[in-house]
């Protein structure tokens, strides 16, 4: 399965689909989309890749939010609280989630070329996970499966 991380593709429509979900979701569980958290996740869905909370907060800055870090981390806080944004933990950065509201595991492709961070579907990998923990008595309560390599454009580019 492609990821439009890596694919060309209509980013526009791509990030029009994110927030109409996430609307949907914060109306349904009866979250509070603030100005400021709404933001926030279309500064991550402007592009197919991690943004660190600092990077987050100058963008909020510019746009009045206030110069505090707080103010970004609240705001990326509720968003990964809520299923909107996923803490890309190799970076220590946030990516926008491309399927909120959806229950699924996800694992991420990071490319060291672009930056690109590509979610994909990794529920087979999750039960694997949790089967092997289990044989051995553990109980997982939170797994990050976050993958380094290069997309096909930049082996491409690296290619001579």
């Amino acid at each position: 399965m492609s990821s439009p991380a890596f694919e060309p593709h209509d980013h526009h429509r791509c990030v029009q689909s994110a927030l109409s979900q996430a609307e949907s979701l914060a109306r349904q569980r009866g979250l509070r989309l603030t100005p400021v958290r709404r933001r926030a996740l279309e500064i991550l869905l402007e592009r197919h890749g991690a943004m660190g909370a600092y990077e987050v907060l100058e963008r909020l800055a510019a746009d009045g939010f206030g110069h505090q870090p707080p103010v970004a981390y609240r705001a990326l806080d509720f968003l990964v609280e809520n299923g909107l944004a996923h803490r890309i933990r190799r970076l220590n950065a946030f990516a926008a989630c491309l399927h909120p509201g959806r229950d699924h595991s996800a694992a991420f492709l990071i490319c060291r070329g672009c930056d690109a961070v590509a979610e994909i579907p990794a529920d087979r990998l999750q039960t694997f996970l949790q089967t092997g923990a289990e044989a051995s008595g553990f109980q997982v309560e939170r797994a990050t499966i976050e993958a380094l390599g290069l997309c096909a454009h930049c082996r491409a580019e690296a290619t001579p």
